[in-house]
C-alpha cells in the first residue's frame, strides 16, 4: 500500500503506546482514522494529539466477537469503506505456568491472540472491496523466542504470527488484493510493562523486580516504531522488526534455536542485573548465633 492519504485505517489499542503512535503517524500521511480501544478517556487522548484528517473513536473489547462485529459495522456506516486494519490491541501477563491461573490465561488470549482473529475475520469482506488493502497484525519478540516467566504472553504472540503466517499464504494462494503484515517489537517505551498483570500465585517483589529491569533495557519510543511499521506497509513487507534488540533476538533465534533463550537471559543479565534476594532468617545466622528467636 503506497498511497496512505487515501487510506482508510482501523488501529486498535489506539488509547496509548504503538497505536496511538500509529495514529498520529498516519494522521500525517492523511489517513482517515478509526480508532478503537477499550478505554474511552485514553481514546480521548489519543484524538486530541490529531489534527487535519477525519477521526472517528469507538469504545471496543476486541476480546468479544460482538463487540467487534458492531465497531465493523459503525465504522463502515461512518466511513464507507477500510482500507487498512491494524491490529494492535494487547495486554501483558507476568508469571511462570506454575505461578498463573487458566482464567489469567484465558484473558490474555483473549485479548492478544482472539483479537487479532476477531479483527480480521469481521474487517476482511470491508478489506475485500478494495483495490488494495493492507492488514497489519502485531506480534512481539516473544514470538520469536519464548523466555521463562513469559509463558501466556509468548503463547499469545506465537499465535499470533503463525495465523498471520498461514492467513497471508492463504491470501497470496486465493490472488487477494489484501496484503499481510506481522510485526514484531522489541522492547519499546509504552506502559504495558507498568501495566502489565502477575499471575495470582507470583510474588509481588518478582513482578516489580521484572518491570523495573523491563524499563532498563527498552530502547525503542513509539513513535520510532509507528514510523517502522508505516513503512513497511508502504514497502508491502511480510514481516517487520522494530528495534536493534528484535534484530538481535531474530538472530540469536536462527543461529541457536535451542539454546537462544539462555543465551538471551545472559545478555539481559548484564544489561540489567537481578537484585540479590535478602538472605533468609536461617542463612543469615553465623557461626554460634541461633535463628531463632
Amino acid at each position: 500500500m503506497t498511497d496512505l492519504g487515501q487510506a482508510v485505517a482501523v488501529i486498535t489499542g489506539a488509547g496509548s503506546g504503538i497505536g496511538r503512535a500509529l495514529a498520529q503517524e498516519l494522521a500525517l500521511h492523511g489517513a482517515k482514522l478509526a480508532l478503537a480501544d477499550v478505554d474511552g478517556t485514553a481514546l480521548e487522548e489519543t484524538r486530541k494529539t490529531l489534527e487535519k484528517t477525519q477521526v472517528e473513536t469507538y469504545v471496543v473489547d476486541v476480546s468479544d466477537p460482538a463487540s467487534v462485529e458492531s465497531f465493523v459495522r459503525h465504522v463502515e456506516k461512518d466511513f464507507g469503506r477500510v482500507s487498512l486494519l491494524i491490529n494492535n490491541a494487547g495486554v501483558a501477563l507476568y508469571g511462570t505456568f506454575a505461578e498463573i491461573s487458566i482464567a489469567e490465561m484465558d484473558w490474555l488470549m483473549r485479548i492478544n491472540f482472539w483479537g487479532v482473529v476477531h479483527g480480521c475475520k469481521f474487517f476482511i469482506p470491508l478489506l475485500q472491496r478494495e483495490p488494495e488493502a493492507h492488514i497489519v497484525n502485531v506480534s512481539s519478540v516473544f514470538g520469536l523466542i519464548a523466555p521463562a516467566g513469559q509463558t501466556a504472553y509468548a503463547a499469545s504472540k506465537f499465535a499470533v504470527r503463525g495465523f498471520t503466517q498461514a492467513l497471508r499464504q492463504e491470501l497470496i494462494d486465493a490472488n487477494s488484493n489484501i496484503s499481510v503484515t506481522c510485526v514484531h517489537p522489541g522492547g519499546i517505551r509504552t506502559s504495558i510493562a507498568d501495566n502489565a498483570r502477575a499471575g495470582a500465585a507470583t510474588r509481588v517483589d518478582d513482578q516489580m523486580e521484572a518491570r523495573e529491569r523491563f524499563n532498563k533495557v527498552v530502547r525503542t519510543t513509539p513513535e520510532a516504531a509507528a514510523r517502522t511499521i508505516v513503512n513497511g506497509i508502504m514497502r508491502n513487507q511480510a514481516r517487520v522488526l522494530i528495534g536493534p534488540d528484535a534484530y538481535q533476538i531474530d538472530l540469536f533465534q536462527r543461529l541457536m534455536p535451542v539454546r537462544c533463550g539462555s543465551v538471551l537471559a545472559k545478555v539481559m543479565e548484564k544489561r540489567a542485573p537481578r537484585k540479590k534476594k535478602a538472605p533468609s532468617v536461617i542463612g543469615a545466622a553465623t557461626k554460634g548465633e541461633s535463628a531463632g528467636s
